[in-house]
């Protein structure tokens, strides 16, 4: 019997194991490949051979590997045991050999200033690389694989005429995907930090981080044993420090006894080692296709994750897996290759985006080294959100425990319920029903539809609940159904909503947000058709400059210095009657391609007077209005604005921007920066996964100095708890959740076990703070076993 995989995670979050049987002599078995090519002697294409042979003994399987055995790069790998897991169904024989190698830790230490912190219940196993290629040379040789070592492949053209599947494992620099690269279209993404890969003749009995402030700026090292007597250690530093400190004059000799006399506290004094070690920058690769007729990529050919995340051998040995169960599950080979690709692709990706988030936070470390020193523990072990606050509670609760005390959550009190002061308003908690547009105002007068939208969110728990964007005039507005407030009518019915809230939800904050629709107005209900313009009734449009959002829309009219006064007006009246109507907080909304954000962004501002050109030009009139804004806004109440942090579109609003963007802003009086992205231009290309947009927060507060708010696929409480206690963002905007589930909040204290001044249920609802009974699901256990003739008692 043939098992091909075990624990296979899927996009996002660990999966449930599947173990595919398959009887070696089965049709499906038979179809297999009469003769395989393997290019690259790595674990992956090692593997890869072991398992397709055991498929399938009376086929051919050629591995060609242009090293020597034990020449190999690096020094120890790093396996989960959810790959273990598929391992040990798919072949027990080499599980047990690794096994009977390894090295298993729990704890991660972290020494931060002299400081170490320790964290445990993580569960690494790790190995030699060079054991583990002889574990697997010797099992392809038991297997009848023919090694072909120290042998140059022949061309992969070549070989894909005389064989039947061509497997290209040869690695990130991997020649047969520069062959086809007008196939694969693969797209290789530098990095900003240089590393080099060293060994010390001592086991670390953790997992170790060890930072080091210099005089030439921040180095880090990521060290883990690998043997009783040995371990593997990284050390990485930006690109300029590495220049600074003059490593790039060094040779490996030099650099090597450089690196043990900067961490000399972590080595104990003692010397590392090199293997042919040399500094080099991480590549990213992602291939838009992984087959070509009867080639395909595997592992660092087909793509890379960063070493902090400890994913490289993982990610082969795991595409080794899903290729041989797909080869064997599928009638053609064409099938099985797109199978292939089609069930490793969501799990890479995920893991890629895992990935960039912890290399991102190495390659801007000094942005952390003034957090407290267990927050900053806590968010390098949180940096790739795949470790959460849950999560790391279920590995250490002491640990989380210490970090909660010193981030000052009371006792018995997640992150997410510790209170927070914008001015004069405090917020229970950190929970914000983010703006959601609803399309359902006559005339701009909210109704009774957005009493109970509102009402209903601002009874379920949630801090501060936001309206929709309301708009300053009705040529602002984006469709006819958008709220606005620019008559006394609207702002009596605003007066109603906010009455309701604060008598029937004491303790929940309502906040306004007003903005402006610009070229992105004059539109269709979204569900009539997103940014569509109207069929009849159009109204004419104004915005920095005269483009139009979509290709063939209106184009609207450049602003003159007239209107822009007599737009700058309109938000300053809507403001007097946003605070007459009773609203807590104001948000001034400059994101998402509406008319502020139209004049920040250099795709949408071409002006060439004092409102356009340089950032500080584009800046000028969004502070104006702000400014205009915040003189009849209650000085005790808070004001915040929303942006949009990055374009996603080349040319487009910069990172970098952005956070001058929000010191701007903050310089002028805003209490907070709503960080969003994108929706600016209709060519965007986000990046989307979970909790996608917080690095563009995350950023922002530590650089710019300003309370944040995250947004974007936040979607658990155990999310916001995470980035809250790691110091990423202050508070935490939901939207989707909120629909999904208008008492999102009260259900996460509930679920939490929390049931404090952060999340007061209303005294009708309090009946409801327990999880309904459910029908019985539990049987009686089985008291007694007999056994039957012959077996054993």
């Amino acid at each position: 019997m043939f098992s091909t995989r075990g624990s296979m995670p899927t996009s996002g979050a660990r999966g449930t194991a599947r173990a595919t049987t398959v009887n070696p002599h089965s049709p499906a078995a038979r179809s297999h490949p009469l003769h395989t090519a393997i290019i690259g002697g790595g674990p992956g294409g090692l593997y890869t051979a072991a398992l397709l042979k055991r498929l399938a003994p009376d086929h051919e399987v050629t591995v060609y590997e242009r090293t020597a055995p034990d020449d190999t790069f690096g020094f120890g790998v790093v396996l989960s045991d959810e790959t273990l897991g598929g391992i040990e169904h798919a072949d027990p024989t080499v599980y047990e050999a690794l096994k009977a190698h390894f090295v298993r830790w729990d704890d991660i230490d972290i020494v931060h200033r002299n400081t170490r912190h320790t964290s445990g219940g993580h569960r690494f196993a790790a190995l030699g690389r060079r054991r583990l290629l002889e574990i697997l040379h010797d099992r392809c040789r038991d297997l009848g694989v023919d090694l072909r070592l120290r042998t140059e492949a022949p061309p992969p053209d070549e070989l894909a005429r005389t064989h039947d599947l061509v497997v290209a494992a040869d690695g990130v620099h991997s020649a047969t995907r520069e062959a086809y690269r007008d196939v694969f279209r693969p797209h290789l993404t530098p990095h900003r930090c240089r590393y080099i890969w060293l060994a010390a003749d001592f086991a670390f009995d953790a997992f170790r981080f060890e930072i080091a402030e210099t005089e030439h700026g921040v180095m880090q090292l990521h060290g883990y044993p690998y043997a009783p007597d040995a371990s593997t250690v990284i050390v990485e530093m930006r690109e300029e420090v590495w220049r600074a400190a003059g490593f790039d004059e060094l040779d490996e000799t030099e650099s090597t006894a450089r690196c043990a006399k900067i961490f000399a506290d972590a080595l104990g004094g003692r010397p590392l080692r090199s293997n042919k070690s040399a500094w080099t920058t991480f590549r990213t690769v992602v291939n838009e296709r992984w087959s070509h007729g009867n080639i395909v990529l595997l592992g660092d050919a087909a793509h890379t994750a960063h070493f902090s995340i400890g994913s490289g051998t993982k990610l082969a040995v795991e595409d080794a897996l899903a290729l041989a169960a797909c080869l064997a599950e599928r009638p053609t080979l064409q099938e099985a290759l797109t199978a292939y690709e089609e069930e490793r692709r969501p799990v890479v990706a995920s893991t890629q985006r895992a990935a960039k988030a912890s290399l991102e936070w190495f390659e801007d470390l000094d942005r952390y080294l003034a957090q407290p020193p267990r927050q900053f523990a806590f968010n390098l072990l949180t940096r790739s959100r795949r470790v959460t606050h849950e999560n790391l509670r279920l590995r250490d609760a002491g640990f989380t425990d210490s970090v909660e005390r010193e981030f000052g959550c009371p006792p018995h009190t997640p992150p997410m319920f510790t209170p927070f002061r914008l001015r004069g308003l405090t917020l229970r908690n950190r929970v914000v029903v983010s703006p959601m547009d609803m399309y359902s105002a006559t005339d701009g007068v909210p109704g009774d539809f957005h009493l109970v939208h509102l009402g209903a969110r601002a009874l379920g728990g949630a801090a501060l609940v936001m309206t929709e964007m309301v708009c300053v005039s009705a040529e602002g507005r984006i469709t006819p159904g958008c709220a606005g407030l620019y008559t006394g009518r609207q702002g009596e019915a605003w007066r109603r909503i906010t009455d309701f809230v604060h008598d029937s939800a004491p303790g929940t904050a309502i906040g306004v947000q007003l903005g402006h629709s610009g070229r992105k107005g004059s539109t269709r209900l979204m569900w009539e058709g997103m940014d569509e313009p109207l069929p009849e009734g159009n109204w004419p449009l104004v915005a920095p400059s005269p483009l139009p959002y979509r290709p063939g829309g209106q184009i609207p009219r450049e602003l003159t210095r007239a209107q822009l006064t007599d737009v700058r007006e309109q938000f300053r009246a809507a403001a007097g009657r946003a605070a007459g109507a009773g609203f807590d907080l104001l948000e001034l909304h400059c994101a998402h391609g509406y008319l502020l954000s139209g004049f920040l962004s250099p795709l949408t501002n071409r002006r060439t007077d004092a409102y356009g050109g340089s950032l500080e030009g584009r800046l000028r009139f969004p502070l104006e209005v702000f400014d205009a804004v915040r003189e009849v806004w209650p000085d005790e109440r808070p004001m915040t604005v929303r942006i949009s942090a990055t374009d996603w579109a080349e040319g487009g609003t910069s990172a970098e921007e952005a956070v001058e963007i929000a010191r701007a802003f903050a310089a002028h009086g805003a209490d907070a920066i709503d960080v969003s992205t994108g929706q600016v231009v209709t060519g965007e290309r986000p990046e989307f996964g979970r909790s996608y947009q917080t690095p563009y927060a995350d950023r922002i507060r530590h650089e710019a100095g300003v309370p944040v708010i995250a947004v974007g696929a936040i979607s658990s409480w155990d999310d916001v708890n995470s980035l809250v206690l790691a110091g990423r963002t202050d508070l935490c905007a939901l939207a989707r959740p909120h629909l999904y589930d208008p008492h999102w909040t009260l259900h996460a204290a509930a679920e939490q076990g929390y049931d404090g001044p952060g999340a007061a249920w209303p005294a009708p609802y309090r009946a409801g703070s327990r999880p309904p009974r459910t029908g019985r699901t539990d049987a009686p256990k089985p008291r007694l076993t007999l056994h039957g003739p012959g077996q054993d008692g």
